[in-house]
């Protein structure tokens, strides 16, 4: 499902894979001439009762969390951009007062998953390279089969930590109820206008490595001024998760949102 793709306007289009057959369960999807966007009709409708299924394991997710008396947080990013580092100092500082659950994706290995085991969290791993074909994002389907390595009537929060991708994590509906996302200082300013999907789609953006804006000539402005073009209504967190500069605001977002409280 992961080369699908539904834009803001709701059009759906599929990405050229080759001459390749992929098998989603119950869907074979033919991948015939490659022509990038496509127009028919009939395949239209293919791709939005694709994506029509994967709502409705979004909602069937989040009525899970709900009767738990869960909160879900769908935490993306690009890879490299500290997240997993962010995730492992609030599981520390969250771990005496709030009941934290973890989806931990990532196409291949468990090192993320090692990184936050013992602090004091439940850890449930999802590689999309086992049995996913090596999906860029996590879907609902994927975070349905995750749900299965955690005890949610034991947990206040669920944080899905997504697989690195500044694109394709946005599009799909999980069953979260907030998006935030990590977006590095080394990235660029220039990111939330290449890549608007995601910068659009999130409730808080963590500004995360300013540490390092004296040795990058860099104006953290320049930044949020970038974010609030495509987000207005963002929150937004200038962090540096090696120093722990910023991350109280971030830890009182994170508290606020797991006990249902207002976090503008």
């Amino acid at each position: 499902m992961g080369r699908f793709h539904r834009h803001d306007d709701g059009t759906v289009h599929d990405h050229d894979h080759g001459d390749h057959d992929h098998d989603h369960g119950d869907h074979d999807h033919d991948h015939g001439d490659h022509s990038g966007y496509r127009t028919g009709s009939q395949r239209v409708d293919v791709l939005e009762a694709i994506f029509a299924e994967n709502d409705a394991r979004a909602g069937a997710n989040r009525e899970a969390f709900e009767s738990n008396g869960v909160r879900a947080l769908n935490l993306m990013s690009s890879p490299g951009s500290g997240k997993t580092t962010i995730l492992s100092a609030t599981l520390d500082e969250l771990g005496g007062d709030v009941a934290v659950g973890v989806i931990e994706g990532d196409i291949a290995t468990d090192l993320d998953a090692t990184k936050l085991a013992g602090r004091g969290a439940q850890i449930s791993l999802l590689n999309t390279g086992n049995g996913f074909g090596g999906e860029c994002h996590l879907d609902a389907p994927m975070v349905t089969r995750a749900l299965r390595g955690l005890e949610l009537p034991g947990l206040d929060l669920v944080v899905i930590e997504n697989v690195g991708n500044l694109v394709c994590p946005a599009e799909f509906d999980v069953g979260e109820h907030a998006k935030a996302m990590v977006y590095s200082v080394t990235e660029g300013d220039d990111k939330p206008l290449k890549y608007p999907v995601m910068f659009r789609a999130v409730d808080v953006v963590l500004l995360n490595k300013i540490d390092l804006v004296p040795y990058l000539d860099v104006d953290v402005e320049n930044y949020v001024t970038r974010v609030r073009e495509v987000n207005p209504t963002a929150t937004i967190l200038p962090v540096s998760a090696r120093t722990g500069a910023g991350m109280d605001a971030w830890f009182d977002w994170l508290r606020r949102f797991a006990a249902g409280a207002p976090t503008d």
